[in-house]
């Protein structure tokens, strides 16, 4: 323990005596750690002295006749020493005068400063000699409590769950909540279990996952549960390289983070970032293993992918089940792995996903279809899912959700589900393909004919085969003569070459119409 201006005076063979009552001191003033002790007879020695430090003095600089003293003076000169953040004031008596002057009593109480008398036979120098001794007691003693610790947690990383061991080890030691935010922004560990409430928790872990999205090495502190005024001091750390965090440490406040103990957090820092780097390559296998299954499934070989999972996650989800695909963001593909795989371990391995070239198709049970969603939000992308049905059609719904996801991504982040495009029908469908470039070309003849003539067969022929070839009804839309309406769908003919009389050019020229809406 750091010695104090307290741990001074009750030093039997400093025989120190307070001069001011602690009642006229700040909270805590004596209890405040004192790097030194210096010694001046300057009438200013502010300059030269550090905050925390303990000042002693002869007097010298008041001189010797009390009847000459001004109490101005003595308190123009602790109102300096105030000014430097001096702990505390110590008067050598006996040397200059026989006692510490009245007016420089009188002056330490009204600035609050901690004032002491030194006895003639007790040295500056001795006093001075125990804050060093005792500084580097303290300093040895902590320089011993972290490498026991750093020890301790060298052994908890040995563990079967070396990282959760690590942190429940770093947690006691230094006597505060630690936790970790795994790379897809979910609270993957803390210790001890429940230890930290809502809302402080719940903020910690937003500012995670902010951090996380900037994908750059950071740390932070936070100010957590401060809306319900029980406010707490936490310490966020990244982990893992800038473009590839592996996840994030959030620690407490504790009275055991001074030098000893952040050395002893830099090295939890470092092991938690090795282990979540062995995790990241096993991770990386493992999506290759279900990337390989995925194709298998695909191709229509649901047994042998059933087998694997059964062995490696779990069995397959049950039927119906629904498949969701997603593109897959450079920045986020490892989160986006992390985030997935702890949705595998929740449901006992009733999920399936696997990376299929620039994109992730999961497989899920019908009542998982959230975690689409989930997705869509938390890593801002568009999402295509496929309708529910058996796994024994999963190229189907393969296909279905890819159809659904170039829909997405025509209105950008957020699901798309094939039912809701299926319900507009073929056509609606065909205004969202590559067919626009063939519906141009094929109305083009009436396109042209009207920029250049200031006609109106493109809206004519449109109103017509909404009115299902009807010319009465078309005539009074458009607020023409019928007649008018017979001779312009006639010449839309010749232009296009086409008899408009039979259902199948009439449907394929509304498709176009569509196509190019």
């Amino acid at each position: 323990m750091k010695p104090t201006v307290r741990t001074l005076l009750e030093r039997g063979d400093l025989a120190l005596t307070p001069l001011v009552d602690e009642s006229h001191l700040p909270d805590g003033v004596l209890d405040a750690p004192v790097p030194w002790v210096h010694s001046s007879d300057l009438d200013d020695p502010a300059p030269f002295l550090e905050p925390g430090q303990v000042l002693l003095t002869t007097g010298t600089q008041f001189g010797a006749d009390p009847s000459r003293d001004d109490p101005d003076v003595f308190d123009a000169y602790v109102a300096r020493l105030e000014g430097a953040g001096l702990a505390a004031l110590g008067f050598g008596a006996e040397v200059v005068r026989p006692a510490t002057p009245a007016p420089l009593v009188e002056a330490c109480e009204r600035h609050g400063l901690p004032l002491f008398e030194v006895p003639y036979r007790v040295p500056f120098i001795r006093i001075a000699r125990t804050i060093a001794d005792l500084n580097a007691a303290d300093a040895n003693a902590r320089q011993a409590w972290a490498l026991q610790a750093q020890r301790a947690i060298s052994l908890a990383a040995l563990r079967p769950d070396g990282l959760g061991a690590t942190l429940t080890e770093l947690s006691q030691r230094l006597g505060t909540w630690v936790g970790l935010v795994d790379a897809a922004g979910a609270l993957d560990r803390e210790a001890p279990e429940g230890g930290l409430g809502q809302p402080a928790l719940g903020e910690v872990v937003g500012e995670a996952r902010s951090m996380l999205r900037r994908g750059q090495r950071a740390s932070r502190t936070l100010e957590a549960g401060a809306s319900v005024g029980r406010p707490q001091r936490m310490t966020l750390q990244t982990l893992g390289a800038g473009g590839a965090l592996r996840g994030v440490l959030a620690i407490g406040e504790s009275p055991e983070l001074d030098q000893a103990g952040r050395e002893v957090v830099t090295s939890v820092i470092a092991l938690a970032g090795l282990a979540l780097e062995q995790n990241r390559d096993l991770d990386r296998a493992r999506g290759h293993l279900r990337s390989g299954l995925l194709r298998s499934m695909l191709a229509g070989d649901v047994h042998l992918a059933s087998e694997v999972s059964a062995e490696m996650w779990g069995p397959l989800p049950a039927d119906p089940v629904r498949v969701a695909v997603c593109d897959l963001p450079t920045e986020h593909i490892d989160r986006v792995a992390e985030f997935l795989e702890l949705r595998v371990d929740e449901r006992d391995g009733r999920l399936f996903f696997g990376r299929d070239g620039e994109s992730v198709t999961i497989v899920m049970e019908d009542a998982d279809s959230g975690i689409a969603d989930e997705l869509a939000t938390e890593f801002d992308v568009p999402v295509g899912v496929s309708d529910a049905a058996s796994v024994t059609r999963l190229a189907e719904l393969h296909e279905q959700a890819l159809r659904a996801l170039d829909r997405a991504r025509e209105t950008g982040p957020g699901v798309t589900v094939f039912d809701d495009i299926s319900r507009q029908g073929v056509l609606a469908f065909l205004a969202r393909t590559d067919a626009r470039a063939v519906a141009r070309a094929t109305l083009e003849p009436l396109i042209r004919h009207d920029e250049q003539n200031g006609t109106a067969l493109l809206e004519t022929t449109r109103a017509w085969l909404a009115h299902g070839g009807q010319f009465d009804a078309t005539a009074q839309e458009l607020g023409v003569h019928r007649h008018t309406v017979r001779s312009r769908i006639a010449l839309a003919e010749r232009l296009l070459g086409r008899d408009l009389s039979g259902f199948h050019a009439r449907a394929d020229l509304w498709a176009a119409l569509l196509a190019t809406d």
